[in-house]
């Protein structure tokens, strides 16, 4: 008689409705008061309000500067992993504890110490600025605390793969004739390919709606630096909640088609 398998965790009735909870109270219904509070506008006044020039404006820094960060997190990302996962060194346990940093460390702190740092007055800022290399208060600066925040996303994500991954087959492929830029191109980068789209997904998404590192080094320049979560606020602290609301909605929007757009990249390369 075969004896009943108990399993540890509740039932799949149970576990449900505690998942539908906890996803209704932390994600869906905040974000459904987001979108339920701007629908008190007008079409008019929302299309004014979400398409202003200044509002256009943030939008390009903040995207942008998300984009250019992720895809840049995605190549050192993927140096710093490969690093940590192939080869021993001195210090290794501290350079891994230090990928967590962004992680530990307070946003704000964090933009302060980049602030004083690229600052044409700071350690490096100063060695830039002679050379006409302005980062603090550009969207240089912006980019910087972007790659900053998102980093650990990528290394975090890729670390485990290149783990699990064989060196046998790189091996293999060497025996095989294969030089090193066939063998990354054609045997380690289809195999942790999934996994770093979604690190670099989720440096993106981090890099979107990041304030407090980006707040200081932007410089808060309207038209120039002044990054999209900076005008949400603005127009918190201005009692305008249906505004604040109705630029949140349209990074909403934005955010899940690109996060959509990668989900299916991974999907398809998945099939592959």
């Amino acid at each position: 008689m075969n004896a009943r398998k108990t399993n540890v965790l509740p039932g799949l009735g149970l576990s449900l409705g505690f998942t539908l909870l906890y996803l209704s109270l932390i994600v869906l219904i905040p974000l459904s008061a987001t979108f339920v509070k701007s629908a008190t506008m007008t079409w008019p006044k929302f299309w004014e309000t979400v398409t202003s020039a200044r509002v256009l404006a943030s939008y390009r820094l903040s995207f942008g500067m998300s984009a250019l960060a992720a895809l840049v997190n995605g190549v050192f990302g993927f140096l710093v992993a490969w690093v940590l996962v192939r080869y021993k060194f001195p210090g290794k346990k501290l350079a891994d504890a230090f990928v967590d940093l962004p992680f530990a460390l307070p946003t704000a702190v964090a933009g302060i110490a980049l602030t004083a740092v690229y600052s044409k007055n700071g350690w490096i800022g100063s060695l830039l600025e002679p050379h006409g290399i302005k980062i603090a208060f550009t969207p240089l600066g912006v980019l910087v605390a972007m790659i900053f925040i998102g980093l650990p996303f990528v290394v975090r994500t890729v670390q485990p793969v290149l783990e699990d991954l064989d060196r046998d087959i790189e091996e293999a492929a060497a025996s095989l004739g294969a030089n090193r830029w066939q063998t990354i191109t054609r045997v380690v980068l289809p195999a942790i390919g999934p996994a770093l789209l979604t690190g670099v997904a989720l440096s993106f998404a981090r890099a979107v709606g990041e304030y407090g590192s980006v707040v200081f080094i932007s410089g808060n320049m309207p038209m120039k630096t002044e990054i999209t979560p900076l005008l949400i606020i603005t127009k918190l602290e201005q009692y305008d909640y249906a505004g604040a609301t109705a630029i949140a909605v349209v990074m909403l929007m934005l955010s899940f088609a690109l996060l959509f757009l990668i989900n299916a990249l991974q999907a398809w390369n998945a099939r592959r």
